[in-house]
């Protein structure tokens, strides 16, 4: 009797742990409401013929929760950093260049713990104006795979301007 409820432990055991690591690979990031009372760090423009130029063309306007503009002065970024960028359409009117269409709002979310298999980073994004139409399919993989040349920076391509 002793030994059945120690084998009933022991599976029970394995599979919470099989269950929470589960969850933790499956968690999203969540849409980053009110993202633009934060500090705009800088906004650039990816034009025609760049490698980037599909799917971001367009006006990047980048912001930063408090937590992330500690990780920007220490080049590590603690534990709920949170990073945005807000992709427009870029419409050329006269010698000009206005916003158009949002394009997306795309989210980088530091939890060492949780994407472990991207940086410690989570990635997303919002297709448009939705906050709940996710655009990311590999559980950031592929974003990864580009923000990995970016190691030494924690996995980070922008900077604040100067």
């Amino acid at each position: 009797m002793k030994s059945s409820k120690w084998v009933i432990t022991g599976v029970l055991l394995v599979f919470l742990a099989l269950t929470q690591n589960s969850q933790a690979s499956e968690q999203k990031v969540s849409f980053p409401t009110g993202y633009k009372q934060w500090s705009h760090i800088k906004s650039m423009v990816i034009e025609p013929g760049h490698p980037l130029e599909n799917p971001f063309q367009g006006l990047h306007h980048v912001y930063a929760n408090p937590i992330a503009i500690k990780g920007f002065k220490e080049g590590i970024f603690p534990d709920g950093s949170i990073l945005v960028f807000d992709l427009v359409q870029d419409k050329k009117e006269g010698k000009t260049i206005q916003e158009g269409e949002r394009k997306l709002v795309g989210v980088m979310q530091k939890d060492k713990t949780v994407f472990k298999k991207t940086g410690g980073w989570g990635f997303e994004g919002f297709a448009g104006n939705s906050q709940t139409e996710r655009l990311v399919k590999d559980n950031g993989i592929g974003c990864f795979s580009c923000h990995e040349s970016q190691e030494k920076q924690d996995y980070i391509f922008s900077a604040p301007r100067k």
